[in-house]
């Protein structure tokens, strides 16, 4: 069991929790994940790391209430323990110094952008850092991004807050100004990283992608998420999960995205009408 540290909302449907977990902390490093069961009759969700601390051995991860599994551990408290956090798992990201990083974070992202960041500055890169959100109340550690990095550029699709657009505009602007770009890495929905991949093709930038297909049990055994790479069938626990967004099939992505939707709907509605049952007995 591992025991919840610190849970506290970060905007709405989205929160952080921090986790007792000292073997994942004394070895993970940016851009990888852990998988978490919150019970033993629970689904196993892969979720990335958002921050760890070696000494304290504590892990934080960072998630928005999607399914059954994520608004389950959104009802937890500190002091609640998880049946699994497994990890680290996945390749992590390749730290070097490549001259200017631009790190691009869509949404929740931003929690797993950090460390790539802080990550891509240690190694002696310039980081520029942008970051979106559909509206100013979905943004959240803006203070923490820009202080591991040299530039940030925030925007807000219906412009509620600082640059109006999606992030994309700044970055295909940059490049057309014809800066000296040497590396991209894209965290957040697969939509997103499809079009930040689209937009620096043309310009031929190296772009990284952190895919997030259907994972079960992250150690390459079972298949499920599988995803095409180049022509070639990759698995996305093992051999990613940060690939080469330029060499990504897209389109295959989102429908093994959509496989189980019909159960994951029927999974949340039984689990709600199970609380619901249970509010009432209490009551």
């Amino acid at each position: 069991m591992y025991r919840i540290i610190e849970k506290s909302p970060l905007v709405p449907n989205i929160h952080l929790v921090k986790v007792d977990a000292p073997a994942v902390a004394n070895k993970a490093q940016a851009g990888q994940f852990v998988i978490i069961r919150v019970d033993e009759k629970g689904e196993r969700v892969p979720l990335t790391l958002a921050d760890w601390d070696r000494e304290a051995g504590t892990v934080t991860i960072a998630f928005m209430e999607v399914g059954k599994t994520t608004r389950q551990l959104a009802t937890m408290r500190a002091g609640d323990s998880i049946s699994n956090f497994v990890g680290p798992l996945g390749n992590p990201t390749e730290i070097e110094k490549f001259g200017t990083v631009v790190c691009v974070a869509g949404g929740f992202a931003v929690a797993t952008i950090v460390p790539i960041a802080r990550a891509m500055r240690a190694a002696g890169n310039k980081v520029i850092a942008l970051m979106g959100a559909r509206n100013k109340s979905l943004l959240f550690w803006e203070d923490r991004l820009a202080s591991v990095c040299d530039e940030l550029i925030v925007t807000t699709d219906d412009g509620s807050y600082a640059r109006k657009g999606v992030v994309t505009v700044p970055l295909k602007e940059m490049l057309e100004k014809g800066e000296a770009i040497n590396r991209v890495i894209a965290v957040g929905p697969s939509i997103m990283m499809k079009f930040v991949a689209a937009t620096t093709l043309p310009f031929k930038v190296k772009t990284i992608v952190s895919l997030n297909p259907i994972m079960v049990d992250g150690t390459g055994m079972c298949g499920a998420c599988r995803c095409s790479v180049g022509g070639e069938t990759k698995f996305a626990c093992v051999d990613g999960p940060e690939v080469d967004g330029h060499q990504v099939d897209w389109e295959e992505l989102f429908s093994r995205q959509r496989a189980f939707l019909p159960e994951e709907k029927q999974s949340l509605e039984m689990w709600q009408r199970h609380q619901a049952e249970a509010t009432k007995v209490q009551t």
